[in-house]
């Protein structure tokens, strides 16, 4: 995972309380504020905060049980061709977590509902460019999860210098391309095939403040959705632990 240049850097008591409360007035923006005419939309949360996090190579299993889980069809969206199981394995073993950022939406069962890969460009000549990729899983769908992973992608890729992020996706795949197209991306069509391409503004103190904060609390909530987790599944073992023993009990003879 790279790392975030702006967790170390040092601002007055005054100036960090300030950015991180004007930084929180973001995550419960109203969509369509009096700056939405601008163009190219720069991606805000909207009212209801989703917590999104980062995540890394401890997550392997879970990344490869939620792209295992798409269906035939799901999968030829997400990767342009009908991935197999071999293929997505390899996939997952191949993910960059150096270099690219991997974000992820867990449920209370910490199941990888959406993800989406941010990756970086290699190229020399394209260092300021990056791509994005999205999935989630149909039970999870309605809820915006795309749209919030792109914003939360954007945000990353401004503040780490990126001035140009596209998506590369089969023209079929109008829930992605949408997303894109309310972004403010320019989309050039070529047969089967849609390159969108979004311009990024320049990282901000807001734009900053608002990754720190927003990361954060999405920590914070999946170490809560794990302490919960570990606190049902032993409630669960002392019932059954009780069970077998009332069972047990209802067995002997009188």
């Amino acid at each position: 995972m790279r790392e975030n240049p702006y967790i170390g850097a040092m601002f007055t008591p005054g100036a960090l309380i300030k950015a991180s409360l004007h930084a929180s007035k973001e995550f419960f923006h109203p969509a369509g504020d009096e700056n939405a005419h601008r163009a190219p939309r720069v991606p805000r949360v909207g009212r209801v905060l989703v917590p999104i996090r980062s995540i890394g190579p401890s997550h392997g299993e879970r990344i490869s049980r939620h792209l295992l889980a798409l269906d035939g069809h799901d999968r030829y969206l997400r990767f342009g061709y009908a991935a197999n199981d071999e293929q997505i394995q390899r996939y997952v073993s191949g993910l960059n977590f150096e270099r690219d950022e991997i974000f992820g939406i867990f449920n209370r069962k910490l199941q990888l509902i959406a993800m989406a890969h941010l990756a970086f460009s290699t190229d020399p000549e394209h260092k300021s460019c990056a791509e994005f990729g999205v999935s989630v899983l149909a039970h999870a769908r309605g809820r915006g999860y795309g749209a919030r992973l792109f914003d939360r992608a954007v945000m990353h890729a401004r503040n780490e210098r990126v001035d140009m992020m596209f998506i590369h996706a089969l023209s079929e795949n109008t829930a992605m391309l949408n997303i894109a197209r309310k972004a403010g991306a320019r989309l050039e069509r070529d047969g089967s095939e849609t390159e969108a391409y979004l311009k990024l503004p320049p990282a901000d103190l807001d734009s900053r403040m608002t990754e720190l904060v927003e990361e954060r609390i999405a920590q914070t909530d999946y170490h809560l959705k794990v302490q919960a987790k570990q606190f049902w599944d032993f409630l669960a073992m002392v019932q059954e632990v009780r069970r077998g023993v009332r069972d047990s009990r209802d067995r002997m003879p009188m």
